[in-house]
């Protein structure tokens, strides 16, 4: 129990059945964290919770909009005010709102870039201040591979993933001196909801181009999560992790 005493949030954490914010939360928790789960849908925040209790561990579920400054900024004090700190912050939450870009409305730029970028950068000004305080912390913010090589009907997303990288290399020069480690995972296709309403033999032509032949699941991104948030990883900050099954290569 390696995080025993360690207090996490993750946003975007509610989702029902496979998403990945679920995942880490309750791997976060099995290794002793206790969590708070902040999700736009706060009924799926609060179950995500309720299983995070069941594993012996304390949760709080908080319903936010990490598009908004002034939400995110609750859920730091929604934290403070229940366990007293906040040592992990996984900037988890994220949208898609596909299109080729040519038909790609205003709203659905908008909507993506405010997310994911902006939210990560909301959540993360949020816990700064607190963690610079603690002299210690640690920030995992949640990318992608179409952050790295982009794909096409989602310029949107993958602009978002990849400022999402760079705000992590910023962030991890900027806070490194006080102990913070701020460090991106970039998964690939991962089995979630939305990979799930994709037509069969879609997912087959991915797996082709995928060198370990399967898509990922969302425990293979929370472990790598896990590890980031233990001390075997206090010397790694600023870096980019692809959990992708070999697939940017």
């Amino acid at each position: 129990m390696e995080l025993q005493g360690k207090v996490a949030v993750i946003t975007g954490a509610g989702r029902d059945g496979k998403g990945i914010g679920r995942s880490i939360a309750l791997e976060l928790a099995k290794a002793g964290a206790d969590v708070v789960i902040a999700d736009y849908v706060e009924e799926a925040a609060k179950a995500v919770a309720a299983e995070v209790k069941a594993l012996g561990r304390d949760a709080v579920a908080v319903k936010a909009d990490v598009a908004a400054p002034a939400d995110c900024e609750a859920v730091v004090d929604t934290a403070v005010d229940k366990f007293g700190r906040v040592d992990i912050l996984v900037n988890n939450a994220g949208i898609t709102r596909d299109n080729l870009i040519l038909r790609m409305s205003e709203a659905e730029w908008d909507a993506v870039i405010d997310t994911n970028l902006k939210g990560t950068f909301n959540c993360t000004k949020a816990v700064a201040k607190l963690m610079l305080r603690q002299r210690s912390g640690r920030i995992v913010n949640i990318a992608s591979v179409m952050g790295i090589i982009g794909n096409a009907g989602q310029a949107n997303y993958a602009a978002s993933k990849a400022g999402i990288i760079a705000l992590t290399k910023t962030t991890a020069k900027e806070l490194g001196s006080r102990g913070v480690n701020v460090n991106a995972i970039a998964p690939g296709f991962i089995q979630t909801v939305m990979t799930e309403e994709m037509p069969e033999q879609a997912k087959q032509s991915i797996e082709k181009q995928i060198p370990l032949e399967r898509l990922g699941t969302p425990d293979d991104v929370a472990k790598v999560v896990h590890f980031l948030c233990s001390d075997a990883a206090s010397y790694i900050t600023g870096q980019v992790v692809n959990v992708d099954g070999g697939m940017v290569m």
